[in-house]
């Protein structure tokens, strides 16, 4: 039953990116949390992640710009880390918050307030539109990789700041996908290598399974995208993914997950 939600999942919210707004990282993870810890859930989401970034820089990565890469890229890959070995601290932790319902005791990990703070945050940027069309002036490159490369490595959600800083480049649509592509894989490559050496949150092999079966999901859902629906916004579905991943994420604050 978990491999099949899993697969479920995982093919729609690849699917969904083409038409929701949101990102595969920002749809999987939640889908991911439903059934493992949360920073094994990232460090899961983290592999998909990855590997959907190279299929789409092995596609479109000619056209990256080596210097916004280098301004952009550069700081991000110092920070990646960074959030991921505040992903273990957090993960590592035990000031659990405690509170009763109805006489029964309800606990919340650090990681899980932290991971269901930062979904809510990035599905409100995602969904506002002010938010979500802001851009940053281009002499701010830098800092714009330092914050996606930290909050990527700290919970995998870095597309909206990323498109932030880049909206305002310059780049064309084919530059703008392959610069993309390659700092996500950047950030990726940096984060995943601290979760195996410090927390092994991708696990003990036990979820290679459900992982490779969401990866198949995942490409599925990415082709069926890419093949037979327009890379447009469909306001309704939007809001309507907007919704479930707040409540996921509040979920995870209120220590329901």
């Amino acid at each position: 039953m978990t491999l099949l939600l899993i697969c479920s999942v995982a093919l729609l919210a690849a699917l969904l990116t083409f038409f929701s707004g949101f990102g595969l990282g920002t749809l999987l993870l939640p889908a991911f949390a439903l059934f493992f810890p949360v920073e094994q859930a990232v460090g899961l989401t983290a592999v998909v992640h990855l590997l959907n970034s190279l299929f789409k820089l092995g596609l479109v990565g000619r056209h990256a710009r080596l210097d916004i890469l280098l301004r952009f890229g550069l700081p991000a890959l110092i920070a990646a880390p960074l959030g991921a070995w505040l992903l273990v601290r957090l993960s590592l932790a035990d000031t659990d918050l405690e509170y009763h319902v109805f006489g029964q005791p309800i606990s919340i990990t650090p990681v899980n307030g932290v991971i269901g703070l930062l979904l809510m945050s990035f599905v409100l940027v995602e969904l506002l539109p002010r938010l979500r069309n802001a851009s940053v002036p281009l002499r701010y490159l830098p800092l714009g990789g330092l914050l996606s490369g930290f909050f990527g490595g700290l919970s995998g959600m870095q597309g909206a700041l990323r498109a932030a800083f880049l909206s305002r480049a310059g780049l064309s649509k084919q530059a703008y996908v392959g610069t993309g592509a390659a700092i996500a894989a950047v950030i990726d490559l940096a984060r995943i290598g601290v979760y195996l050496a410090a927390l092994s949150a991708i696990g003990d092999g036990a979820e290679t399974p459900v992982l490779l079966a969401a990866i198949a999901a995942a490409f599925l859902g990415t082709w069926l995208g890419n093949r037979h629906l327009a890379s447009v916004t469909m306001p309704g579905i939007q809001r309507l993914v907007a919704g479930l991943l707040f409540m996921l994420g509040l979920a995870l604050v209120l220590g329901w997950l």
